[in-house]
């Protein structure tokens, strides 16, 4: 049965064999805020809220196989839209699995509304062993959450979900647990018109950027621009890739930034930060502008990389300042806005590029290109292929595995804002949801898998929900049977290994089972062909890379920079 027929139900037979509710005004909210999908599995505490989502009739749900892999969904919804995502699971343990993707969800910084149960009121904290009673529920999602939040009052319900909302969508952007005793989800209270006075003043579109700051733009003649994520949360690539054209400066882009500029751009260095070509273009640069960029410890070597003494560092979120390196000039704001004032302000001055510095750009962005390509081996053709046969808005979401780690997160080429999608918190096996969520949020686009074999298998009961909702994603999967990337870093640090052999189903006549057409293939040449197929087919496709088959890399990938002496016996 599909989810369109679930749906079929006679909403007129139903509406008033219930009065007002508190699920109602849980869903009269998440329908204010423009929600249309959420996902989740329904449990004996949210079935009042699964209830009012069905007489509604405006949401559609998607059944996920597990928590886990719904709140990853709802995350993968979020990033490829700019949206809200919302996730329904139960209580307990249900709670406790959709925790390892919250965490995900935070490293990333996703507007993402989590709406759990918990159990009735009377009996919160007395552990007498309520049904899928926790110890102290409230603080497992503190802990792996923005905010965790109580209803505590079932007539404050429309102020809670909308105040829930609010701060999952207010910088710093990020997932807002709001758990709801099972009682109170099935009270009936009185429905009324919750209304919002906004009194802050509006941004001043005639607002300056800081003189000071302006001038030292002005005056750069080696400027580097550190693009974040929070680039593309702000819808500000455009302003970003104007910025950079004016003043010829280098680009650097977090993971995250990945689309804040075409990365065919010839002033794009791309996702390279931790390479001795981008340091030394740091180290001789006079300026930084940093923008909605964390400085993530694996992007720049446990903060070993070194910026510029003068650093503009623009960002929404105020902690963000001097929080991983010094800024001069702290802005904090919207970027859309601050770079769109900038650029205002330089098209007003006589600026000269230094077109011998833009050259030098250019040199450096080819040869950390030509350096990564030089180890990839068999691989190298299958990424052109792939690049050559997608489409340039097709969406990549990535799990953690050596192809994905090495060239789909680097040499890959991305060419707008939210279609690079990757796992910010580095845990395995999230992709699969995750690109069920952005497909769901991009019909009328390809979204694409790459993964492993190892991180896979982790979540790949939710196959099922991609074909039930007939999703014409493509998954990649790179089999080499086990954990490629640990592999390589104990061999690295240890010269042996342990526990990263897994043995695998196969996975065609698996995927088979489950809906997908696949295919395994031992070659570029074959995957040549089956991923032009796959371009074309409108049913979901899995394509099996025989790693064994196609060959090793010409280099192997031994891990992040500096990965292998984080394990080696020292004293501290």
């Amino acid at each position: 049965m599909t989810q369109s027929k679930q749906m079929e139900v006679p909403v007129s037979n139903i509406e008033n064999a219930v009065e007002y509710t508190v699920a109602d005004a849980v869903v009269k909210e998440l329908v204010r805020a423009g929600v249309t999908t959420a996902f989740g599995i329904v449990s004996i505490h949210n079935m009042p809220i699964y209830d009012a989502i069905l007489r509604d009739g405006t949401i559609h749900l998607v059944c996920a196989r597990g928590e886990s892999g719904a709140v990853n969904m709802a995350d993968g919804y979020a990033r490829a839209t700019g949206k809200l995502g919302v996730v329904i699971t139960s209580t307990g343990t249900g709670a406790g699995n959709a925790a390892g993707s919250l965490i995900e969800a935070w490293a990333a910084g996703v507007p993402l509304l989590h709406l759990t149960g918990e159990v009735a009121s009377p009996y919160l904290g007395t552990g007498r062993g309520y049904i899928h009673e926790c110890k102290d529920q409230l603080s497992m999602m503190e802990g792996c959450s923005k905010k965790a939040i109580r209803l505590r009052i079932p007539d404050q319900a429309s102020a809670v979900v909308r105040q829930a909302i609010k701060d999952a969508e207010e910088a710093p952007t990020g997932p807002v647990t709001l758990e709801i005793p099972i009682d109170f989800q099935s009270a009936i209270i009185s429905d009324y018109s919750l209304e919002e006075m906004k009194i802050s003043p509006a941004i001043n579109s005639n607002t300056n950027f800081p003189e000071d700051a302006l001038l030292k733009v002005i005056h750069a003649k080696r400027p580097v621009i550190w693009a974040g994520g929070g680039v593309i949360s702000a819808d500000a690539s455009s302003e970003l890739t104007e910025l950079a054209d004016i003043i010829g400066a280098a680009v650097i882009t977090s993971q995250s930034g990945k689309g804040s500029i075409p990365e065919d751009h010839p002033q794009c260095v791309g996702h390279f930060a931790s390479y001795a070509e981008t340091k030394e273009l740091l180290a001789n640069a006079d300026i930084l502008i940093s923008v909605g960029v964390r400085f993530r410890g694996n992007e720049t070597s446990n903060w070993k990389v070194k910026v510029p003494g003068e650093h503009i560092s623009i960002d929404a979120d105020w902690q963000a300042m001097n929080r991983n390196y010094e800024a001069t000039y702290g802005i904090v704001g919207d970027a859309k806005h601050i770079l769109g004032q900038l650029v205002n302000e330089l098209s007003t001055k006589q600026l000269q590029r230094d077109e011998a510095y833009v050259k030098e750009v250019k040199a450096v962005r080819e040869q950390l290109r030509a350096q990564l390509r030089a180890t990839l081996g068999p691989y190298e053709q299958i990424m052109d292929h792939m690049r050559a046969a997608l489409p340039k808005e097709t969406v990549l979401v990535r799990d953690v595995t050596v192809q994905a780690n090495v060239w789909g997160s680097r040499l890959f080429e991305i060419y707008q804002p939210r279609t690079s999608i990757h796992a910010s918190g580095g845990g395995i096996g999230q992709g699969l949801p995750t690109a069920i969520g952005a497909q769901m949020a991009s019909k009328d686009r390809k979204v694409v898998l790459m993964a492993g074999d190892g991180g896979f298998m982790v979540n790949v009961g939710e196959m099922s929900t991609a074909a039930q909702e007939e999703l014409p994603m493509i998954i990649v999967l790179f089999d080499d049977g086990g954990y490629g990337v640990l592999r390589n870093i104990q061999q690295n640090a240890y010269g042996r290994q342990v526990a990263v052999d897994l043995l695998s189903p196969d996975f065609v006549q698996m995927s088979k089972s489950m809906g997908f057409e696949a295919v395994r293939i031992g070659s570029p040449a074959e995957f040549e062909v089956e991923i032009k197929k796959a371009v074309k087919s409108v049913k979901p496709m899995m394509i099996v890379v025989d790693m064994e088959a196609v060959g090793p890399m010409a280099k192997p990938f031994g891990g992040p920079p500096g990965a292998a002496d984080s394990f080696k016996p020292k004293k501290l």
